[in-house]
């Protein structure tokens, strides 16, 4: 994957599609070049498909599965979860204060078992309080107060990922500049360190403190963010952001260094316990 600029992200569930219909393609022995014929199109429209740089339209995805010999019964089965992976996500309603590159990562969020962040600025979303977000979101440039507002009930709606049954495991990496840095009020603050401590009783969710006496890491350079997911077709990917876009990676080798990263600095990280009774001693500080 590359930087992501479109107004249209793909659902984690056109992705799994795509790389599906590109393992039917070459299991059957058919090229692009020969797919892209019983289309009557160019081979870099079979590439798009299966790379879900586009919509999967179900006129294609029915030559195409006739093409590569996919039995009726599984044919008919596989267009039902097109039609799926081509309704738009729950945060769709949110597209107007949503950048589009912005979307997939929502998607990767929503379906992912294990989420695992660096975050040396700000305090992760999912674990924000409305004040906290809305005093962060309010630091954009030229933001429109309607759009900020838009941005934190997109942000809460989010949050609710951590409480469902098959809530994903959340593994958070936070620098102390993250507590130190104010935003808002000291109150503000106070409810979102509150916030942080009630979050390291929940199952799901691990949070490591990494102290500034640790000194320079591997990690200092951005925040970042792994995902993984319990469906085969999807490899682990990893998403950066910057200040007019972001960029996805899924290849190996760009993962394996991220991954390698997390787990270097989780090893220098204070402990879970201590990570809490650090929270605590900030949060007195206030």
């Amino acid at each position: 994957m590359t930087e992501a600029r479109t107004s249209t992200a793909p659902t984690v569930l056109r992705i799994v599609l795509g790389k599906r219909l590109g393992a039917l393609r070459e299991k059957s022995g058919v090229t692009r070049e020969a797919a892209a014929a019983a289309l009557d199109v160019a081979a870099l429209t079979i590439r798009r498909m299966e790379n879900s740089e586009v919509s999967l339209k179900i006129p294609y995805v029915r030559v195409l599965l006739r093409t590569y010999g996919v039995a009726e019964k599984e044919a008919e089965e596989f267009v039902t979860l097109v039609k799926a992976a081509n309704r738009p996500g729950w945060w769709h309603r949110y597209r107007d204060a949503l950048p589009g590159w912005f979307s997939a990562y929502v998607s990767l969020e929503d379906e992912a078992s294990l989420i695992r962040t660096y975050e040396p600025h700000y305090v992760p979303g999912l674990l924000q309080t409305e004040e906290y977000a809305r005093g962060v979101l309010s630091a954009g440039f030229h933001r429109d107060p309607e759009e900020v507002e838009r941005r934190v009930a997109l942000r809460t709606k989010r949050q609710q990922l951590l409480v469902k049954p098959d809530a994903p495991i959340l593994w958070i990496l936070l620098e102390e500049a993250v507590l130190r840095r104010p935003v808002g009020d000291p109150e503000v603050m106070r409810e979102q360190l509150d916030r942080l401590l009630e979050a390291t009783a929940l199952p799901s969710v691990t949070l490591q403190i990494m102290p500034f006496a640790v000194g320079p890491h591997l990690g200092a350079f951005g925040p970042f963010h792994l995902f993984r997911f319990d469906t085969f077709e999807l490899p682990d990917i990893v998403y950066t952001e910057n200040l007019t876009g972001a960029v996805y990676l899924d290849q190996r080798p760009d993962v394996s260094a991220y991954l390698e990263v997390l787990d270097s600095m989780s090893a220098r990280a204070a402990s879970v316990r201590r990570s809490r009774d650090f929270l605590q001693r900030i949060r007195k500080e206030l």
